[in-house]
């Protein structure tokens, strides 16, 4: 089970870079000023002026979120193309143009190459400082590299660069890696407050939605997915949000329906996994093919995605080689997230003294993460030790363990 989604899925698992699109969304289109006919994509664009390499740069980033949104990492390869085009098109040999280096930060990022992410967009933020999406993607990588303090100078820099959704939804998050979930509700509200479009909608109300699941309110949870399902019929997360509070709540039978169409639409390897871990809760077998042809795609697109497979190595597979999986992806992004699953692959793989080391590091900023602190309390359990205590969820007595969750159920991750 997963604790975190990095840059594969949603999440924020691509990097928040511009904020949202919608799931089915073509290509915005190139307003008037730009020099082309109203309505005109950037596509037609792109026919009628071969030429424009900070078009092409557009385009690149634009192939970067559909790979995002639509969970078809085929994406990541046409973004590399575009993102290359653009290079060599640009006609300056004294530096690179920031939307080039920003585009190609975000393609790094949704492979979860994120020194490489972070490279490029200090060299973006090099040549325009005043590139706030350049700023989004190095608090995006900054955060996966473990560098909290980093992200979150990051965050400042594009609040007052560019307040909006992009920007308040990431320093919600920052909020919440720090413990701080009053803090992480208001920015997300603000967020909320200044959403104007149906996926900007759904987008702050599905994470109003994850900050209230990951309190344990089942309820509030699942009004703001229906909300957000409401602005936008098509939000995938959101719907997958409403199939984790059912099985939250034993309503395994309408949470197994949520989550075909969940993976039907949007075959992720984390609702998969979600759904699989659902079938077992219910006394059904997992069959993780889908998941496994899933992993092979990702990785001929690029991505690298060690995380994912620590975990589920460690819950469903080889305790050793989720060991692997895990010391590999702590040692590129030495993240919170990776801190845990390496902990937990090494309990699984009966060494828990060893485990214990890194699942104080993943609960150390005070993260309010059921699944980790879960880790944790486990580990010190087999240990003979007294579990420190874990944060209070509030979560329905009907749904907890003494973790405050039921660890046989879906992972309530947030992506990063």
């Amino acid at each position: 089970m997963r604790p975190l989604l990095p840059a594969t899925g949603l999440v924020l698992a691509g990097a928040l870079l511009f904020t949202v699109l919608a799931v089915s969304a073509p290509p915005d289109p190139v307003p008037a000023a730009a020099g082309g006919p109203a309505g005109e994509t950037l596509q037609e664009r792109l026919q009628r002026l071969p030429g424009d390499y900070h078009g092409w740069a557009l385009l690149g980033s634009q192939y970067v979120d559909q790979a995002r949104v639509t969970g078809d990492p085929s994406y990541y390869v046409k973004a590399e193309g575009a993102l290359a085009r653009a290079a060599r098109l640009d006609p300056r040999d004294d530096t690179r143009d920031d939307t080039v280096l920003t585009g190609g930060a975000a393609l790094a990022a949704g492979r979860h190459e994120f020194a490489d992410a972070a490279e490029l967009a200090e060299q973006a933020i090099d040549v325009n400082p005043y590139n706030a999406a350049a700023h989004g993607v190095l608090a995006d990588a900054r955060t996966q590299l473990g560098d909290l303090p980093a992200a979150e100078r990051a965050v400042d820099t594009m609040l007052r660069l560019r307040p909006g959704v992009a920007a308040f939804a990431r320093a919600s998050y920052a909020a919440e890696l720090r413990g701080d979930q009053e803090r992480a509700r208001t920015f997300l509200e603000y967020a909320h407050d200044d959403a104007h479009t149906p996926a900007d909608l759904a987008y702050t109300r599905h994470y109003l939605g994850e900050l209230a699941l990951h309190q344990g309110d089942l309820d509030t949870a699942d009004r703001w997915y229906v909300q957000a399902l409401e602005a936008q019929p098509a939000y995938t997360p959101a719907l997958a949000g409403r199939a984790s509070v059912a099985a939250l709540d034993g309503r395994l039978t309408e949470a197994l329906t949520l989550y075909e169409r969940v993976v039907q639409r949007l075959p992720l390897p984390q609702y998969l996994i979600e759904q699989g871990e659902t079938r077992l809760k219910a006394g059904l077998p997992a069959d993780w093919t889908l998941l496994r042809a899933q992993r092979t795609l990702l990785e001929e697109a690029g991505v690298r995605d060690d995380l994912t497979w620590a975990e589920f190595e460690a819950d469903h597979g080889d305790p050793a080689r989720a060991v692997r999986h895990a010391r590999a992806e702590h040692a590129r992004n030495p993240n919170l997230a990776a801190a845990d699953a390496l902990a937990w692959a090494l309990f699984k793989a009966g060494r828990p003294e060893a485990a214990l080391h890194h699942a104080k590091r993943a609960t150390s900023t005070g993260w309010r993460n059921p699944l980790i602190h879960h880790h944790r309390a486990t580990i010190e359990r087999a240990l003979g030790r007294t579990p420190r205590t874990t944060p209070a969820t509030g979560r329905d007595t009907r749904t907890t363990s003494a973790a405050g969750f039921d660890p046989d159920l879906p992972a309530l991750a947030r992506p990063s």
